[in-house]
């Protein structure tokens, strides 16, 4: 299937196309399901405190087919991407005439990856997508200043990522150049060489970790300002019920939650683009 084809996210994508878009059919819906929970929560709480059930049995009904389209979609993802992740191994192989076995037992890993982030990180930006768009209209309907303060953090968010971006971007071509001298290194046997070998992956590792505290932690300081900030706004500038205030905070820390997404899955496609051009190199 993927014959003379560079192996990249967008080849994948055009590839595998059919059960791709099942799962992300199935993600769209479970995530649609969960982002109404805790404003039907809200519900229930109010129509119970006027002994009214209705509500509650509407938040166990879409608790239902939560459940179920969850379930179905994880069953559909294994098979679907284990899959794809063989006709990547099998293109990969095809093309290593010549390429040292150390080279190519780490490709065959990084070429995993490319498929790990297909099943594992882009539903989560959809879900995080979504969750963002639901957070801000449900935020703007209770106050726009509670959905303005929400926007600002995500735009610092992703001005403290964007600086960090070439450094994680060079850490990880490190790594990734590093990985691929362990086998050659443990096939010669020579004790130096793989403790040294182990000592430079060690100190890469160091300084990415470092660079992601460093950044993360510029980030939960934004995001845990805003919630505060909407916690006081909500208490002290709209006239609310006990519901209303549990879907406000509910859906600011959802924001919180799914915006957390963004950087991490920046960090991932920085990645990504190394490896691609990397496991690449020799078509």
């Amino acid at each position: 299937m993927l014959k003379d084809k560079a192996v990249t996210i967008a080849t994948l994508l055009g590839t595998f196309r059919r059960p791709i878009l099942v799962t992300w059919a199935m993600t769209l819906c479970e995530t649609a399901l969960t982002a109404l929970i805790p404003l039907f929560i809200g519900f229930a709480i109010d129509g119970l405190l006027s002994d009214d059930p209705t509500a509650l049995l509407q938040l166990a009904t879409v608790l239902a087919g939560l459940i179920l389209v969850a379930v179905l979609r994880r069953i559909y993802d294994t098979r679907a991407y284990g899959t794809i992740r063989v006709e990547v191994g099998r293109a990969q192989v095809d093309r290593s005439a010549g390429m040292a076995v150390s080279t190519l037992n780490a490709r065959l890993g990084m070429g995993r990856e490319l498929v790990d982030f297909l099943e594992q990180d882009l539903p989560e930006v959809m879900d995080s997508a979504v969750q963002l768009a639901v957070s801000l209209i449900v935020l703007y309907v209770f106050h726009p200043v509670l959905s303005y303060a929400a926007l600002g953090a995500a735009v610092l968010m992703i001005v403290l990522y964007g600086l960090s971006h070439g450094r994680f971007y060079r850490l990880n071509a490190d790594h990734n150049h590093q990985t691929e001298q362990q086998v050659r290194l443990l096939e010669a046997r020579l004790a130096d060489g793989i403790f040294s070998h182990l000592n430079k992956l060690r100190r890469i590792e160091v300084r990415l970790s470092d660079t992601e505290a460093t950044v993360y932690g510029a980030i939960f300081t934004v995001l845990l300002g805003f919630i505060v900030f909407n916690i006081w706004f909500a208490t002290t500038n709209i006239e609310t019920t006990v519901g209303t205030i549990f879907s406000i905070v509910t859906y600011s820390w959802a924001f919180v939650d799914s915006a957390l997404v963004l950087p991490v899955t920046l960090q991932g496609w920085s990645r990504l683009s190394e490896i691609t051009k990397r496991i690449n190199t020799a078509l």
